[in-house]
């Protein structure tokens, strides 16, 4: 889960309808929007997408604070500024490892670096006409660059609202507790039970991270 700042006056309209719409579901659903009270989804539309991709990879499979910290010493590297992908591609990769980041994740970074000074990342103004999923399918033909990733950039730096990441972990067990279920829904299941959630899939997967708080 990635952790985000910054919430307007247009969007936390939009985010109490969606809040709404989501606790007249079933009481499930009522009592815990009721209990965490309205949505806090924070929106990052600053960082340009390639920016966005990075930041995202270093969150998969860790709490969001472990990747901040991994992510703020990769930054004092260029003086607490996001590097370029000429940076990128130009520092020294063990220097960059050493912030913490999987040798998985480093090719993951240098390539979407690589690929950003190829003209392979639409820039945000382009990435905000395209479709949700032509972005998905462009973007996941990086190395390293899942569904979820994408998935992260289309809700917190697109500000997408209907988009359900079944991948995610916290996602499915968040269900699951709302739910009270044995296990979690496979992500098949999730796929047809965020159609019950559309339009407002992102805001539903925001209120199952708090179930994981």
């Amino acid at each position: 889960m990635i952790e985000s700042s910054a919430i307007s006056a247009s969007q936390q309209q939009l985010f109490k309808q969606a809040s709404r719409f989501l606790a007249s579901l079933d009481n499930d659903w009522q009592q815990h929007i009721a209990r965490v009270g309205e949505c806090q989804l924070e929106l990052k539309p600053v960082q340009q997408p390639y920016e966005a991709l990075i930041r995202a990879i270093a969150h998969q499979q860790l709490h969001g604070k472990a990747a901040q910290a991994i992510l703020n010493r990769l930054l004092t590297l260029y003086e607490g500024k996001f590097p370029t992908a000429l940076q990128l591609i130009q520092t020294d990769p063990q220097l960059i490892r050493a912030c913490g980041f999987s040798a998985r994740k480093l090719d993951s970074i240098l390539g979407i670096a690589q690929a950003q000074l190829q003209g392979g990342i639409p820039d945000f103004s382009t990435a905000q006409k395209m479709q949700s999923e032509q972005l998905i399918a462009q973007l996941t033909q990086l190395k390293g660059v899942g569904r979820w990733t994408v998935e992260m950039l289309l809700i917190f730096n697109l500000g997408r609202l209907d988009v359900l990441p079944v991948d995610d972990y916290a996602v499915q067990q968040g269900y699951r507790r709302l739910k009270k279920l044995e296990q979690a829904p496979s992500k098949k299941e999730l796929r047809t039970i965020g159609e019950q959630l559309a339009p407002y899939q992102s805001v539903a997967a925001w209120y199952l991270w708090r179930m994981m708080d």
